[in-house]
């Protein structure tokens, strides 16, 4: 954590603050490679999953309080900073693929992404795979919504669905069976869609089964993308373990 010979940081224009405030933009995260997290616990994660910091700064330790608030992307009075490189898992490859994963089909809604990707890191063997159009998940909502995940199972990403070799079960509100009635056997890619858009025509088209979340008939219609993988992804993983 903090080097206690370090001065405090007591200057806006110092470096470091400078290129936290850079890498709020995907521009520049894009460009370095590089991504700040915000907060303790996921400095803690960061460092349990092995995941060494190019630098960390502490409020009162390392730099003024203000200073840090400052550059903070969250709003939320951050006690630490860490600025990380960015790491990716490869996309599951035919030889050995995981039993469970996820593939997000044009999600852009950070926060989804990343919670998503605390759900896969929860409950299957597999990455979170990102498609076309998603969100960063390197940004700082998405870091934040997967409370550590991405240092722990970092996602990987992909030109699109055909790039995925195993079966894959697409998520869809009007499907007529739910997910405890599919048959589908290890290795399964849960594909979900953008919440209003849904999946694309040719995911649909490509996937070996389609399936809905069942809902009470007074409920909504559908649930958010993250809502539906970490129910869909509890319940495949279930059932598998069953048959182990």
């Amino acid at each position: 954590m903090a080097d206690p010979s370090t001065t405090m940081i007591t200057s806006p224009d110092n470096e470091k603050l400078k290129q936290i405030r850079k890498l709020r933009g995907r521009r520049e995260r894009d460009r370095s490679g590089l991504f700040a997290a915000e907060g303790e616990d996921l400095i803690a994660a960061a460092e349990a999953a092995g995941a060494g910091a190019r630098f960390v700064l502490v409020a009162g330790t390392d730099v003024e309080p203000a200073l840090l608030d400052a550059v903070s992307a969250l709003g939320s009075g951050s006690r630490a900073i860490g600025v990380y490189e960015q790491r990716w898992s490869a996309p599951p490859g035919a030889d050995s693929p995981p039993a469970l994963s996820v593939y997000l089909d044009a999600v852009a809604d950070p926060g989804n992404v990343g919670a998503v990707v605390r759900a896969a890191h929860a409950l299957c063997d597999g990455p979170v795979i990102l498609g076309p159009g998603c969100a960063d998940p390197y940004s700082p909502k998405a870091v934040r919504a997967s409370m550590g995940s991405v240092f722990g199972r970092p996602p990987a990403r992909v030109g699109g669905p055909e790039e995925i070799a195993a079966a894959k079960l697409a998520l869809d509100p009007l499907a007529e069976a739910t997910v405890g009635e599919v048959e589908l056997g290890p290795p399964v890619v849960v594909c979900i869609g953008a919440e209003r858009e849904g999946l694309t025509p040719e995911l649909r088209a490509s996937a070996a089964a389609t399936a809905r979340i069942p809902v009470r008939p007074d409920g909504p219609e559908s649930l958010n993308a993250a809502m539906a993988a970490g129910v869909a992804l509890y319940e495949l993983g279930h059932r598998m373990a069953g048959r182990a």
